[in-house]
């Protein structure tokens, strides 16, 4: 290994503030990004099954193809990673993670450093879609692309196969569009609300749970539309999801269906949270408000008001200041929710 690249390679301790596998992946942006290598060590070191698992493993060999880069450590239940990039190549991508972990994980891993390109990239993602610790597709595609399209980010979406766990079998498309034009973001009013719709899917199980689901939503809710949806797939499980309209501004609520959870409950519990969302005048909810932070830092910066800030966002944002000179302020406002800077 080249010692004096090693010198200049940022050391990181996975166990720092929520200590899991996002720490990995934003590292693994950043560093595809800056052309800067780092060295992990202490990899998830909060969880009950430290080191890298299967997702986070296709994290790092997505992460490898396409800027080419050096990596020691990339196996299984490793704690420790180094990862030194060369260059960044956009192009037409397959990854299969073979078993239900995060499409939707690997694909934010690999979109800043790919929409800094000059061409655009078509990226194929095997595995789940819908999964507990994650984003679903549909809230990549009703909130978090939407909200990106607001800074000039433009990326074409599609869920082809639904994954639930345990068996995944997924399947998500993306084309990546080079970022062109760059634009501040600000996002401290949402505006009038103007409908809320509900959706609901059960794959492979009785259709009838989606119904049930969608039944509750109405009547805790009173939803503006309401539509059981039929995804494609050959794993099982079930998800329903609330879209909030506003002026200026799209959000999305999400559950999934749990083996020991009544239809009723999860729709209930779902219902709880939009309701605690629509009190609150914040724009960003709790994952979206760590998601927009790596876009703004790498843009025109921005300004937004959200519910609430997490370990996690804290975390995310650490990490993005060790990389990039930016600074990224959380501000407690009066009115109970929170005020975020990115100044670039």
């Amino acid at each position: 290994m080249n010692t004096q690249l090693k010198s200049k390679t940022i050391q990181i301790d996975g166990s720092i503030g929520e200590g899991g596998g996002q720490i990995l992946r934003t590292a693994l942006s950043l560093s595809m990004l800056t052309s800067i290598p780092f060295e992990l060590v202490n990899i998830r070191a909060g969880r009950k099954k430290p080191g890298l698992m299967r997702q986070h493993l296709v994290c790092v060999q997505a992460s490898e193809r396409i800027s080419h880069a050096v990596v020691e450590g990339a196996e299984l239940h490793s704690q420790k990673l180094y990862f030194q990039p060369q260059q960044v190549q956009a192009g037409k991508y397959d990854f299969q993670i073979g078993s239900a972990g995060s499409t939707i994980l690997v694909l934010q891993t690999l979109l800043p450093a790919l929409m800094i390109q000059a061409e655009p990239s078509d990226i194929t993602i095997h595995g789940g879609t819908h999964n507990p610790m994650a984003p679903t597709a549909d809230f990549i595609s009703q909130c978090f692309l939407p909200s990106l399209e607001k800074i000039g980010i433009q990326v074409d979406f599609e869920c082809e196969r639904a994954g639930f766990f345990p068996i995944g079998a997924g399947q998500i498309n993306a084309t990546i569009h080079p970022w062109i034009k760059q634009t501040q973001y600000t996002a401290l009013d949402k505006g009038q609300l103007i409908d809320i719709h509900g959706y609901a899917t059960a794959l492979n199980i009785p259709s009838s749970i989606a119904d049930r689901e969608l039944e509750v939503l109405h009547n805790k809710l009173n939803l503006t539309q309401r539509q059981r949806l039929n995804f494609q797939g050959i794993s099982q499980g079930n998800t329903a999801f609330v879209v909030l309209n506003y002026e200026h501004h799209q959000q999305i609520f999400s559950a999934l269906g749990e083996m020991k959870k009544s239809a009723e409950k999860v729709a209930h519990d779902l219902a709880k949270e939009v309701k605690a969302y629509l009190a609150t005048d914040a724009v960003a909810d709790e994952y979206l408000t760590d998601q927009l932070l790596l876009p703004l830092a790498l843009g025109k910066g921005g300004e937004f008001s959200a519910q609430m800030i997490s370990e996690h966002t804290r975390t995310q944002a650490a990490m993005i200041q060790r990389f990039i000179d930016c600074e990224i302020t959380f501000t407690e406002s009066k009115e109970n929710h929170w005020y975020i800077q990115v100044n670039v």
